[in-house]
């Protein structure tokens, strides 16, 4: 059964095979829901083998279940979920995150208040304390994108010529607009996903995000940081691909994962960028994604630290 019959609110939280994580999650969510708080909280399940399913009926019936007979991937399972959301304004929120505070509530009145924007974020942090940069980004232009892969971006975190790609430059303690947030904690306005079909399915996972906020843009909806508040992301703990996950992963689906992440770059670049460059600049990005992939598969073979 629905949260509520009438939600100014719906929430939808993709899971593969974290059943824990996501159980502290919804419990998360509740225990911050209040009594004024009119939400619609929709779990949608692609294809867990770890019992998720059961225990979210079990603990918290209240939740409206989807269950995917097979891993549909993060663009596709999250379209699912928007098929049965009834308010005006959907947050996608990550399994492997806890809320806190008031974070939801708050995020919502900062969307409602300018009806220019299309999508705000509140701070995602990491367990230890760090900002997500993911939740405060700019678009992956070639140059912005070799600028953070050689390292300059970390070298020169406050000028934005090499930090365009982290935002680093611009002041994270204070709200402001952006290019692009991440999908760990994307709180969106109905009419605004509808524009635009909500995810992009040609993205299994990784980069969908970017897209999503690219083509929010390209409709003239606003992008906006919100660091009032905050939730807490243990990043990774489905793909493997970041120390902050909170569970062990194995070197198959980090593989996998790494395919996927390489992928996602090539299909935003060849959507958005190859016909705006030469084609020796062209070969020289796809030449360099390859190269990247391979670097990362090389890293989580051998063990190396994959951030």
């Amino acid at each position: 059964m629905a949260s509520s019959e009438n939600p100014d609110l719906s929430i939808i939280i993709l899971n593969y095979n974290v059943k824990e994580l996501l159980l502290n999650c919804l419990e998360s969510t509740f225990k911050n829901k209040t009594s004024s708080d009119q939400w619609q909280v929709i779990v949608v399940d692609n294809a867990s083998s770890d019992g998720s399913v059961e225990a979210v009926r079990e603990k918290y019936p209240q939740v409206e279940l989807v269950e995917s007979k097979k891993n549909l991937g993060f663009a596709a399972g999250n379209n699912m979920g928007v098929l049965l959301a009834k308010a005006p304004v959907i947050l996608f929120l990550n399994p492997d995150t806890v809320v806190v505070g008031q974070a939801i509530q708050k995020t919502l009145a900062v969307l409602l208040s300018n009806p220019d924007f299309g999508v705000v974020t509140c701070k995602v942090e990491l367990p230890d304390g760090r900002m997500d940069y993911s939740c405060h980004r700019g678009f992956p232009t070639p140059w912005n994108s070799l600028a953070y892969f050689s390292g300059f971006a970390k070298m020169f975190p406050k000028l934005a010529l090499f930090s365009g790609y982290t935002a680093s430059f611009l002041d994270i303690s204070k709200a402001h607009e952006v290019d692009c947030i991440s999908g760990t904690f994307l709180m969106v306005r109905k009419i605004a996903g509808e524009q635009i079909g909500f995810w992009d399915k040609d993205y299994f996972f990784n980069g969908e995000d970017i897209e999503f906020c690219y083509s929010l843009k390209q409709k003239g909806w606003k992008i906006y940081y919100y660091p009032e508040e905050k939730i807490i992301h243990y990043k990774g703990s489905s793909s493997g691909l970041w120390q902050t996950g909170a569970v062990k992963v194995e070197r198959g689906t980090k593989l996998t994962a790494a395919t996927h992440a390489a992928s996602a770059m090539r299909i935003f670049y060849k959507k958005h960028y190859y016909k705006n460059y030469p084609p020796l600049l062209r070969d020289f990005v796809l030449g360099g994604i390859k190269m990247l992939e391979h670097y990362r598969k090389f890293k989580i073979i051998t063990g190396l630290k994959y951030e």
